[in-house]
């Protein structure tokens, strides 16, 4: 892949992981919005958009986006979405 078609999919993972942030829990502050466009890496962005999809809550979710590049899992209650 070329290095312009990798930047082009992590901006559109980056505004994909913003929207369904907004989806389910409103206005997102620009604090958290810098913090995700300072991620290049892609497998953390669309882990990020499974996090956002399926955490409860925006806490769980910073919690999660605090991790960093090691955490790879997704697991337990905390990732319910009807909690």
């Amino acid at each position: 892949m070329f290095m312009f078609e990798e930047n082009a999919l992590a901006v559109e993972d980056r505004e994909d992981l913003l929207a369904v942030l907004r989806m389910r829990f409103g206005e997102i502050s620009p604090e958290i919005i810098e913090a995700i466009y300072k991620i290049n890496d892609m497998s953390t962005l669309e882990r990020l958009i499974l996090v956002a999809a399926n955490t409860p809550d925006l806490t769980t979710f910073l919690e999660e986006l605090n991790e960093g590049p090691g955490s790879f899992r997704i697991l337990g209650e905390r990732f319910n979405p009807i909690n």
